[in-house]
């Protein structure tokens, strides 16, 4: 199995934000959850950190012959060059190394344009410091003071796009961030809501029955004009929704005792559709 691009940027980006633990003075400590959870890489817990993130990603992927697994910058760089997979243009996706040498920090390229680089690092501050915090995502110059040395070419799934001329020039580039998920529709059950509405206006004022239920058409039932907000978010089917919902029956062309504010599976499917829950029998 090799190892997606896209998924290993998207796993580190999701740690920005975290930080490593303090002393009994208060200050950063360099205790963190990467070195533990890394085979080989137990050792470096309270040493810099920034290479075992990187490596971090890789591992708990599983791939563990893409990115280089150590804790030091310099046996990085080694690693990728004696491989013939290194450049100096970036390369999407790929560790990028500072220092003279690129001995001295590490972070990981997720998108780049003509003059900066847009990246995710461990061990480094909202300064871009070679001895941080924690994960922070930033920004850096391609070229000039405060640039990288050079660049990792990891053997993605996806394969290699980079600025580098020999490895397909693409000016610029970027790792699309993953979507939320989008939240599920609600379910309301078509028998919960009918004995809520039998029940409901008989019950003391904001009384209910089923209110996971009866809200969603409450919400349904105001956002078409026919209850008014004060009532649409109580979760009681009392005589107000009863009344709204007879509404709602004679807009989907029902009338006399067909539209008498009790749901029928028709009418609620329709309103269900229009915005947007899901009805159950």
């Amino acid at each position: 199995m090799g190892l997606s691009r896209t998924a290993y940027v998207n796993l580190l980006r999701s740690q920005a934000g975290y930080h490593e633990g303090r002393d009994a003075d208060g200050n950063w400590n360099n205790m963190q959850k990467f070195s533990p959870a890394v085979a080989d890489l137990e050792w470096s817990q309270g040493q810099a950190w920034c290479h075992v993130f990187a490596s971090w990603g890789a591992d708990e992927l599983g791939v563990r012959d893409v990115i280089p697994i150590t804790a030091s910058c310099a046996a990085g760089v080694s690693w990728f060059k004696k491989r013939g997979r290194w450049s100096e243009y970036p390369v999407l996706g790929a560790p990028f190394y500072m220092g003279s040498v690129g001995q001295d920090h590490v972070g990981v390229v997720y998108a780049y344009d003509e003059n900066s680089i847009y990246t995710i690092e461990g061990n480094t501050n909202d300064n871009g410091g070679y001895q941080g915090d924690g994960v922070y995502q930033r920004v850096r110059p391609r070229r000039g003071s405060g640039s990288p040395y050079g660049y990792g070419v990891p053997a993605f799934d996806e394969g290699t796009i980079s600025a580098d001329p020999a490895l397909g020039g693409t000016p610029s580039a970027s790792v699309a961030a993953p979507q939320p998920p989008k939240p599920s529709a609600p379910t309301v059950s078509l028998s919960r809501l009918l004995a809520a509405a039998r029940r409901d206006p008989g019950l003391p004022q904001g009384g209910t029955t089923s209110a996971s239920d009866v809200r969603p058409v409450e919400a349904a039932l105001q956002a078409e004009g026919l209850l008014s907000a004060a009532y649409a978010k109580d979760g009681s089917f009392g005589t107000l929704t009863k009344t709204a919902y007879a509404g709602w029956q004679r807009r989907c062309g029902f009338s006399g005792s067909d539209a008498d504010g009790y749901p029928g599976l028709t009418t609620l499917r329709k309103l269900g559709a229009k915005h947007g829950f899901e009805v159950a029998n």
